[in-house]
């Protein structure tokens, strides 16, 4: 092996540096030489004396099933304090999933740089605005704490609907005849066997599960978050997409029903609509307008369940707006559900197939 000499070492080690430095300036560019894509496809800022306040968008369109990244980041320099807005107090059109913060930092000019984020899911499809903000700041040196204002403008996002505009026609499927089934020689003693197998392997799954389930912490979620969350799987399935009109409308009437009986504590679920609405009727949980809105969409979707009626592309989409607006105008953080016995099925799931 051929050995280096020192001033061959010693060139060596005055290039690496260089070296690293072209290496790290082209980390921060695309392959066509330009600079690196931002994850926010909008990015407005506004300045008023010492703040500066960047209002984000990660999308300006998206499905009725998507949601949006909405970032406020407000940097105020040193010896003035900010106030950052109370999001849920303005919002109108959106509702947040879910939130976070990093904390306050220091950029390179001293500035204190407030940042947080906020998920958004839409209520509803068509063109809404993210609402303009308001950030409070004042001098913390001056004895009189007067308090400035930074006020920024909205935001619009295109929602599309849950269906293709395209979809003019959807291929509806029929409920197969009743077909007879030919008789199999009987082998009744096998049978027996196997259930009893089948029961037994089943209580001694259910005992574990129940002992397991009393050791847990119980889990509580507002009706309103399960109601969203099954309304999110509803759409990943795309039961419209591939026709199985029905099913859709049997699954959100479902969801809308048992929402209704965790929120209300009535028993939309177990009754039909004739009894639920005769219920309903009879408690004042609801307006009248909404009782009238809530009977329509029962009974459409009976229609649709029962009588074979073939809904236009509006009507299903009509049918899902209206679903999710009245969760979202009864939701209450204090109506919960105890998903302790899902949590452990799902997590029990999980284990099967891994």
């Amino acid at each position: 092996m051929k050995k280096l000499s020192v001033r061959q070492l010693f060139i060596s080690y005055m290039l690496l540096p260089s070296s690293v430095l072209l290496v790290c300036a082209g980390c921060g560019e695309s392959p066509d030489g330009g600079a690196a894509k931002s994850e926010f496809e909008i990015d407005k800022d506004f300045e008023r004396g010492p703040l500066t306040v960047h209002v984000r968008a990660d999308k300006s369109t998206m499905t009725i099933a998507d949601t949006v990244m909405l970032e406020l980041e407000a940097a105020i320099e040193p010896g003035y304090k900010v106030q950052m807005p109370k999001v849920d107090k303005v919002l109108e059109s959106f509702g947040i999933v879910d939130w976070d913060s990093p904390g306050d930092k220091l950029d390179e000019k001293g500035n204190v740089v407030s940042k947080y984020r906020y998920r958004l899911e839409p209520f509803l499809s068509g063109t809404y605005s993210i609402p303009a903000f308001t950030f409070e700041f004042h001098d913390v040196n001056s004895p009189e704490e007067k308090k400035y204002e930074l006020t920024t403008e909205p935001i619009e996002i295109e929602v599309t609907s849950l269906l293709d505009d395209q979809r003019a026609e959807l291929n509806i499927e029929d409920i197969e005849d009743v077909v007879e089934i030919p008789k199999e020689p009987s082998f009744w003693w096998a049978w027996t066997l196997g259930v009893v197998a089948v029961l037994a392997g089943a209580g001694t799954w259910l005992w574990l599960r129940r002992r397991r389930v009393k050791e847990l912490v119980r889990i509580f979620k507002p009706a309103h978050e399960l109601a969203y969350e099954r309304l999110r799987a509803l759409v990943k399935e795309d039961l419209v997409g591939a026709g199985r009109i029905k099913e859709f409308y049997e699954r959100i009437s479902d969801i809308l029903r048992h929402y209704i009986e965790h929120r209300f504590s009535l028993r939309a679920p177990e009754s039909t609509t004739e009894e639920f609405l005769f219920e309903l009727a009879n408690t004042n949980v609801l307006p009248e307008s909404d009782k009238e809105n809530l009977a329509q969409f029962l009974q459409h979707c009976d229609l649709v369940k029962f009588a074979r009626h073939e809904p236009t592309t509006e009507q299903i989409q009509e049918t899902f707006d209206l679903a999710k607006a009245f969760i979202e105008k009864t939701k209450s953080d204090e109506r919960k559900v105890d998903v302790t016995e899902m949590v452990v099925s799902n997590e029990a799931a999980e284990a099967g197939s891994a």
